[in-house]
């Protein structure tokens, strides 16, 4: 069958279930001629000169030939609409489950990409999508601190990674939107949850965009109802960091089996002109979600900086502190002089931890302690 391998299909039944190719038979045109209560369903898809197929779809999962009739039926509905397994999986995971495509526009002579930037897409992607999960649960969330069970069970249970598609590197979010919800008292339908998700995605995607390419101050109070925060942001330039990316194409494809959510557009194109406005739109975003704050930061000192004084002026001193924010490794940027800077001296040479209190702010793209600037002393005489 089109020299495909009895694995695939191995493979693709471990991937699917039996209700979800029902499902997707019953959204497409098929007929059920008859049904075995848990045992099995007989299907047939009508032509214009007769049945252009008729497969029996087994339901029974504990016969023991389960695993080997419902690899047939699933080579049988390949063989019926042209398709390989890779095919096959993605048009029945489709039917309830939103598809989110980031298609990685670059110069790839063999059709690779750097494994380093392979594992910095997906842990880009994974942090975008809680980014997106918190908005949808609570568009007012800080993004620091803890998220609610409904966001931990959907990154844990409801978002998958799916095939990668022919002809172009392409990486496959899978929202599962799971069992229809029942419908609420006054009869309309329920959202599932990693529909609302999606939907928030896109709408924060569209709006990351658009506000990189013409920066709208009056976004700011409005941001949760965009999708906008500097999580989501930081994660699509994370994306866009690769020197060799000329654009990121993000495209959604919805599941048939839920009506069609009132998003602006279902593709989103970044390309280098919004790429270069990203940074902007996550500096005001941070500074409206982490506001100027007294922390005290443990760290170790990576970098000591001196700055040659001019006639009139003092040298000025600083650090560069990797640390903890929000849950993150950043590097803090740190002035420090005297007694101070000699305590960061010695604990960089000696490679220990330090301890500094100060105004923790974000501007012009970085990480910084302002304010009055103490080390904790104490803390470096325990060391040994």
């Amino acid at each position: 069958m089109n020299g495909i391998s009895l694995d695939s299909y191995r493979d693709l039944a471990s991937t699917l279930s039996p209700p979800a190719v029902s499902q997707y038979l019953a959204t497409h045109d098929w007929q059920l001629e008859n049904r075995d209560q848990d045992v099995r369903e007989i299907w047939r898809l009508p032509g214009e000169n007769g049945p252009l197929g008729r497969i029996m779809l087994p339901l029974a999962t504990d016969y023991v030939d389960f695993p080997q009739r419902f690899r047939d039926a699933l080579r049988a509905l390949a063989a019926i609409y042209g398709w390989d397994a890779a095919q096959l999986v993605e048009r029945i995971a489709a039917n309830r489950a939103d598809l989110f495509f980031v298609r990685l526009d670059q110069e790839m002579v063999d059709g690779t990409i750097p494994f380093r930037q392979a594992e910095n897409t997906l842990e880009a992607l994974f942090r975008m999508m809680k980014a997106a999960a918190t908005t949808a649960d609570d568009p007012s969330h800080s993004h620091r601190g803890r998220r609610s069970a409904t966001v931990t069970n959907f990154l844990e249970d409801e978002i998958r990674l799916g095939h990668t598609k022919r002809g172009s590197f392409v990486f496959t979010v899978v929202a599962r939107l799971g069992d229809a919800p029942p419908p609420h008292e006054d009869g309309t339908s329920a959202v599932p949850f990693p529909r609302t998700v999606m939907t928030t995605l896109a709408t924060g995607l569209q709006s990351t965009r658009r506000l990189a390419l013409n920066w709208d101050e009056s976004a700011l109070d409005q941001a949760g109802q965009l999708g906008l925060s500097a999580s989501l942001v930081e994660s699509l330039l994370e994306l866009t960091q690769p020197e060799a990316l000329r654009a990121l194409d993000l495209s959604f494809d919805w599941a048939a089996a839920e009506p069609r959510p009132a998003v602006a557009t279902s593709r989103i194109v970044v390309d280098r002109d919004a790429m270069a406005g990203l940074p902007r739109v996550r500096e005001r975003l941070v500074r409206r979600e982490e506001p100027p704050r007294r922390e005290t930061l443990l760290g170790m000192v990576r970098t000591l900086n001196r700055e040659d004084p001019s006639d009139e002026e003092q040298e000025a001193t600083s650090i560069v502190l990797s640390a903890h924010v929000g849950g993150r490794l950043r590097k803090v940027h740190v002035p420090l002089t005297g007694a101070d800077y000699e305590w960061a001296i010695h604990a960089h040479q000696t490679k220990m931890p330090i301890v500094v209190s100060g105004d923790l702010v974000f501007e012009r793209g970085t990480w910084r302690l302002t304010g009055t600037v103490t080390v904790e002393r104490s803390f470096l005489d325990r060391q040994p």
